[in-house]
């Protein structure tokens, strides 16, 4: 634990109980000084109001002081401790009004260990009594009687002023207390919840990655091998031309993997512009082929990433829902506002609005919107398929 969540582990009254503690002591050694000294009684009545004294300081420390160091006192407790308390003062006080100079250490003491209603109830008994037993016993001269009945109110408004003070202040820290550890456990579960969305946000990004490089180069296998295997007994040569392109396809797939799992950039961009990582794209697709237009310029990774992603996912679903035969043509086109990559097919087409199962165009609409871009599907059935992909470029709106 460290030293700040030592301090918010306990309240200020915990860390200051030694200061409680002193200042008690302090009272209790001053009014014994006054009550020995008191020159208004005689030695045996000093003495009396002295022994009166003296168990207070034990009853202060097995008692008082730990409900001073509570939470939430148990109020019943502290009734019967600040009776007994007061049993020993207000005989004490009623003998000797120097006393009364030991209020100042019980008053603080009612309105830490009660509520407000019965701590001004106690005050004012510690405040008032002892002056109106001081005077039935004594019978002193109006002026004493005067002075020290002003004095017992005065003690009793200061008191209270800073009591319901005091009150305030306790109440305050135990509510930021309460809001800190709520803050605390709101904070753990941000945490919790952020490292849970990562997760589930590389997850996702994988699950793209995976869908746009391996498991194309695998369909992209498969139809192949059942395009090699009708072609082996009419067709050798083209049999071999196509054995050679699943040589190429399973280096490339290959190449995508190592990548993927050392979290660098696509194969086909290694070390090569994006038109051409395209052309080689074009080249394996057999059918295909790629336009470029505007100025060739180098492009942040992020967005020719998603470009070449684009068209790898375009070349497959032209490959498995329109067939390897049929053409395909690329158009990249760079401006000063966006990159724009646009994949047409002459196949049979689809209506895009029941297109709603596979992973392929919600991933490819959610890889453009990463980027800032967009990415739209036209298709009619039996008029072709058009995806584009368009990615802004800090030029300007898109």
């Amino acid at each position: 634990m460290t030293r700040r969540q030592a301090a918010r582990a306990e309240h200020a009254w915990d860390r200051t109980i030694r200061i409680w503690d002193a200042y008690f002591a302090v009272a209790w050694a001053a009014t014994l000084a006054f009550v020995l000294g008191a020159e208004h009684a005689g030695s045996p009545v000093r003495v009396v109001a002295a022994l009166l004294l003296v168990p207070l300081v034990p009853w202060y420390t097995a008692v008082g002081r730990g409900l001073i160091q509570q939470d939430t006192p148990d109020e019943s407790q502290a009734v019967r401790y600040l009776a007994g308390a007061m049993a020993l003062f207000l005989p004490s006080a009623v003998l000797v009004g120097e006393t009364r100079l030991m209020a100042f250490a019980l008053i603080p003491q009612c309105f830490m260990t009660l509520r407000m209603r019965r701590a001004l109830i106690a005050v004012t008994v510690i405040s008032l009594a002892p002056v109106v037993g001081w005077a039935l016993l004594w019978h002193p001269q109006l002026p004493d009687l005067f002075a020290n009945s002003l004095f017992a109110v005065v003690t009793l408004v200061f008191s209270v002023a800073v009591g319901s003070w005091i009150i305030r202040i306790i109440e305050q820290s135990a509510e930021r207390a309460e809001l800190i550890a709520e803050l605390d456990a709101s904070r753990h579960e941000v945490a919790r919840l952020s490292a849970a969305h990562g997760a589930l946000a590389e997850r996702e990004r994988m699950a793209r990655e995976i869908h746009d490089t391996l498991a194309q180069g695998f369909t992209s296998l498969l139809m192949l091998g059942q395009a090699v295997e009708a072609e082996l007994d009419h067709d050798l040569p083209q049999a071999r031309r196509h054995l050679a392109l699943m040589n190429r396809t399973a280096r490339q797939n290959l190449a995508e993997a190592r990548a993927l799992v050392a979290g660098g950039a696509p194969a086909d961009l290694a070390g090569a512009s994006l038109p051409d990582a395209l052309r080689r794209l074009v080249d394996r697709h057999g059918a295909a082929t790629l336009e470029v237009t505007g100025p060739v310029r180098p492009l942040p990774a992020g967005a020719e990433v998603v470009a070449l992603r684009s068209c790898q996912e375009g070349l497959t679903n032209a490959r498995k829902h329109a067939g390897s035969s049929v053409p395909v043509a690329i158009r990249l086109s760079y401006t000063d506002e966006a990159l724009t990559v646009a994949v047409h097919d002459d196949g049979r087409g689809f209506d895009p609005a029941a297109a709603c199962a596979g992973y392929g165009l919600a991933g490819l609409r959610a890889r453009a919107a990463e980027a800032g871009g967009t990415a739209t599907v036209r298709s009619t059935p039996g008029d072709g398929t058009t995806v584009t992909v368009r990615l802004p470029l800090g030029g300007g709106p898109l």
